[in-house]
């Protein structure tokens, strides 16, 4: 089993929405049966709040239904837990490594790290541009299939 824990600040938008779009993506190529994949935050703010309601929205465009995800901080334990800690942003890892207290395994890097563009994902919460957060996101998840192919863990 391939275990992903996506994180972003909050919880609430961009964490969440990878959490829901990569649980789709294998769904519909029938490997769910392979994955456990969940998010969290690196920061407190939002613990136990429901996915932000533009986020949601967002999903739910999309055919996809966030119920029930509540918002939870990373901890220590989740390196030992999950293979791969994706990342929304450069920000994010550097609090990531201040939980885990350093990356060992080399399991913590940023999703879009395994697109043809690493890059970050914008903070929609900030940017109001949840479209781009979508696309950014969906570029990831399909970058990050595509490696666990071609690594011959799928």
């Amino acid at each position: 089993m391939i275990k992903v824990l996506f994180i972003c600040h909050g919880n609430i938008c961009r964490s969440p929405m990878s959490e829901f779009i990569l649980r789709d993506m294998v769904k519909k190529q029938g490997l769910s049966d392979l994955f456990h994949i969940a998010s969290a935050a690196t920061s407190r703010e939002e613990i136990g709040n429901p996915v932000y309601p533009p986020a949601r929205r967002k999903l739910k465009e999309h055919g996809i239904d966030p119920i029930g995800k509540t918002a939870r901080q990373m901890t220590r334990q989740d390196y030992q837990d999950y293979d791969y800690l994706l990342a929304a942003e450069r920000y994010n890892i550097s609090n990531m490594l201040r939980i885990t207290g350093g990356d060992p395994d080399h399991k913590i890097s940023r999703l879009l790290d395994f697109s043809d563009r690493p890059r970050d994902i914008d903070d929609p919460w900030y940017t109001g541009d949840f479209d781009t957060a979508w696309a950014d996101i969906v570029e990831g998840c399909e970058a990050f299939l595509a490696y666990l192919k071609r690594e011959g863990k799928l």
